[in-house]
């Protein structure tokens, strides 16, 4: 579905990513981890045909993309990058995904409402179509978001940061939804910060910080070398009955600091009162 090779790309100053070469199968669904700034987006903007400055070959479904090219994939943008201020209805946003691939035309026509009812319902959130988008839920509007990317038909589906923001369950809630979607046999990329979820619901990680460092099943690539590679921090890989844990180690360094300052706190206090006698 998805062929990178040999691509270095970036914004038109120093490279973002370099030397990548990566293979997406058709109906796989896939999670992009790393630190902020390691290129996740700008992977995912690589497979659109949005970056201004790119070397190397990029194909999906066989077809080189370029920028400025449209190829046909459905793209889920950060919620935080979004305009929340700007009045639309959920219907108008689905739409926007619709329009896209077809003359543009200031109203909706009954091919379009039936449409956006669809997608809507197989979204869990029919009957929302009136609402103005700014009055739903974290987990409503990537929803919504969800269906402008699917109105279209797309080939492969790319999702920027999609469980950002959002609480435990509604993050749950969201990466099952796509595990369904990805049964049906939409291709899915996404991009996260959530190491544990995609090691708990995802079946394939690709690590990336400037270049892939990475790739492979989470019981496999999870290890303390390369999340410290990736992340250049000191991270610990807890394995229990067949789950994996990522956690910090910095926290239980701050923990053991502040025990030793607590320990000598206490103990410059007994010798105070000691002295007071």
């Amino acid at each position: 579905m998805v062929r990178l090779e040999g691509v270095t790309c970036g914004y038109g100053g120093p490279a973002v990513l370099t030397g990548i070469d990566l293979t997406i199968a058709r109906g796989a669904i896939v999670g992009v981890v790393g630190p902020s700034g390691a290129g996740k987006t700008t992977l995912l903007r690589a497979m659109v045909g949005a970056l201004p400055k790119l070397s190397g070959s990029v194909k999906v479904a066989g077809r080189r993309v370029s920028f400025g090219s449209t190829p046909k994939v459905g793209w889920v943008p950060q919620l935080e990058t979004v305009d929340w201020d700007f009045p639309a209805t959920v219907a108008e946003v689905v739409l926007m995904g619709r329009w896209s691939r077809s003359p543009w035309r200031p109203w909706m026509t009954v091919d379009d409402r039936r449409a956006v009812e669809a997608i809507l319902e197989r979204l869990a959130i029919g009957g929302l179509g009136g609402r103005q988008i700014r009055e739903l839920s974290g987990g409503q509007q990537q929803r919504v978001f969800l269906a402008r990317a699917m109105i279209g038909q797309p080939l492969l589906l790319l999702l920027d940061e999609p469980t950002s923001g959002v609480d435990i369950k509604t993050r749950d809630d969201i990466l099952h939804l796509l595990a369904d979607l990805n049964d049906d046999g939409m291709t899915i990329v996404l991009t996260t910060h959530e190491i544990n979820s995609v090691a708990a619901h995802l079946p394939w990680v690709i690590c990336v910080n400037g270049r892939i460092i990475a790739e492979g099943d989470p019981d496999d690539i999870f290890t303390a070398e390369i999340l410290n590679e990736t992340y250049a921090a000191d991270l610990r890989v807890v394995r229990q009955g067949g789950a994996v844990l990522v956690a910090d180690a910095a926290p239980h360094r701050l923990r053991a600091a502040l025990r030793h300052t607590h320990d000598g706190y206490e103990h410059a206090h007994h010798e105070h009162g000691s002295s007071g006698r």
